[in-house]
């Protein structure tokens, strides 16, 4: 494993530690809330293609073999999700309220987060998966399969074209866990996968697309 350093404690302050490598998605979703909140970290780079994270060294770390996890002290953690909710309440006095804090509104953030990893997420890791990675490892696109997930993808940003027409964000008219948990997927549909105009041709889904991803984070 090879230690990368992408932000480090002041005075030999503790730093958390993100394993993972900085170019996949899950771990993406992390550091943008680490770098939200304003959080020291240093990310500890991860060798998907030769399997780093499948190795008995690791697994006690992630027992399914993914990434990324954290290290903050003697504290652990996995799954990207879990994560940031985690980050998001331990400095949420410190930080932009990514939560809400009323009941209410952070039930409305949880149903879409469920949503973003349920519907959002899966299709487009799947295009990314059969337009970027099969590719690279040598086999071949399933281009029926791109096609049915993008139909599908269309159905799911009309739903986001109509929440986004009533506000600025997904859960209402401020930045939340929501909204970020959607970067890294977004970057990748946008300007990696072709399928860019998925956004492009959605008003106000474009409009969210620009202010989200030109966040100082």
């Amino acid at each position: 494993m090879i230690s990368s350093h992408a932000h480090t404690g002041k005075g030999g302050k503790m730093v958390v530690k993100v394993f993972g490598p900085v170019a996949a998605a899950c771990p993406q979703r992390v550091l943008a809330c680490l770098l939200e909140m304003g959080v020291d970290f240093e990310v500890v780079h991860i060798d998907l293609e030769s399997r780093e994270h499948k190795r008995p060294d690791f697994l006690p770390r992630q027992p399914f073999g993914q990434v990324p996890a954290i290290e903050d002290g003697d504290f652990s953690l996995y799954e990207s999700r879990a994560i940031i909710g985690y980050y998001a309440t331990k400095y949420a006095d410190k930080g932009p309220n990514l939560l809400r804090i009323c009941l209410e509104d952070k039930a409305v953030v949880d149903q879409l987060l469920e949503v973003e990893a349920h519907n959002f997420n899966d299709l487009v890791y799947t295009m990314v998966l059969q337009l970027l990675a099969l590719p690279r490892m040598g086999d071949r696109t399933d281009f029926g399969l791109v096609q049915s997930c993008a139909i599908k993808l269309e159905k799911v940003l009309d739903v986001y074209e109509q929440r986004l027409s009533k506000s600025t964000y997904l859960a209402g008219d401020a930045f939340t866990l929501a909204d970020l948990s959607h970067l890294p997927a977004m970057r990748y549909l946008t300007t990696e996968a072709g399928y860019g105009d998925l956004v492009s041709e959605r008003k106000n889904v474009n409009s969210w697309w620009v202010n989200i991803s030109a966040r100082p984070a």
